[in-house]
């Protein structure tokens, strides 16, 4: 390769670190030389100088100087999709404009690959194109267990911007879920640093609070209702977007999430809720402000699975709430 070149950071290299992403494109590029270039500046992440370990979003450029490697690897031809993905992810399309497609994601249904990951959201979306010459693009990730909404980038420039937007805080993500017990008080934050209880990148791995390498954590929350303090429905809202941070903040405060046993252990289930071993956790809503344009705000309703435990402790899962008022977040 002669020439500078910028690429864009694909849906199947966000968070990995900016070394792994040279070696896995450019393979035959020491170590050494990499480092030199980041010393020197000619590797740069959006226009700015990094460092090895920088973390890539999805929307990102990074600007690769001439070093006569080979080019960057081509992603892997996708499987087709079948008719029924197609149609089932084109009926989740909760918004679309010439910027942003929002789709509410359903429990169960991993974003990206992963060990044992067959099945995964960022493999069906050139179901999404929609003339468009670029399928859309992740710009945040919920877990597997989690619903709601997501939103994707329709261009390489959209969602550079909205993976800035989320960089920098200025999304409003509300969240809904169940938890085992009341939390007290009702009302208020919790600022817990979470790191990875242990290396590696298995699905069983664990966040904890205060783990190696913890990060701050800062979310905050609201009881909607009650259930003769059996469980709660509560409204919650992360400043942050640590790994699990939702279920280990709920954990932390002595009252789990229904269905959580990562997190909650045997206190995460109560006996007889039908339905009540799956995660109750719902990304209900999304509020960005969009460039020349009025804020974009998009709400998920419960999926059916989720809607029936609402409706068991006699929650409305319909209803409209505002529970961050009083806390002015």
């Amino acid at each position: 390769m002669t020439q500078v070149q910028t690429l864009p950071v694909i849906a199947d290299d966000e968070n990995i670190r900016l070394d792994r992403w040279f070696r896995r494109h450019f393979p035959d590029l020491s170590h050494g030389r990499l480092e030199k270039m980041l010393r020197t500046g000619q590797v740069r992440v959006d226009g700015k100088r990094a460092k090895s370990s920088t973390r890539l979003i999805v929307g990102q450029n990074i600007r690769v100087p001439p070093m006569g490697a080979p080019p960057p690897a081509l992603p892997r031809p996708r499987p087709p999709l079948d008719e029924r993905e197609t149609a089932w992810l084109k009926d989740a399309i909760l918004h679309m404009d010439d910027q942003v497609i929002a789709i509410n994601k359903p429990p169960g249904l991993a974003v990206q690959g992963g060990s044992g990951v067959k099945r995964r959201l960022d493999g069906m979306l050139d179901a999404l194109r929609f003339g468009l010459p670029d399928r859309p693009r992740l710009v945040h990730r919920l877990d597997k267990d989690t619903s709601g909404v997501l939103l994707l980038g329709r261009s390489p420039g959209a969602a550079a911007k909205l993976a800035e937007i989320f960089r920098t805080k200025e999304a409003k993500k509300t969240y809904w879920a169940i938890t085992v017990g009341l939390p007290h008080p009702a009302r208020g934050r919790v600022d817990l640093a979470i790191g990875k209880g242990a290396t590696g990148s298995s699905p069983d791995e664990r966040m904890l609070v205060d783990g190696p390498g913890a990060k701050r954590a800062v979310t905050y929350y609201s009881v909607v209702e009650e259930a003769s303090r059996r469980a709660a429905w509560i409204a919650l809202r992360p400043i942050t977007g640590r790994t699990h941070q939702l279920r280990v903040h709920c954990a932390a405060m002595g009252t789990p999430i229904l269905g959580d046993g990562k997190y909650g252990a045997k206190e995460a289930f109560i006996n007889g809720v039908p339905g009540g071993k799956s995660l109750m956790l719902h990304a209900r809503e999304i509020e960005i402000p969009l460039p020349n344009r009025a804020k974009l705000h998009v709400a998920a309703p419960l999926p059916d699975s989720m809607k029936s435990v609402w409706r068991f402790f006699e929650f409305d899962p319909d209803a409209k709430i505002n529970a961050f008022a009083q806390l002015k977040v």
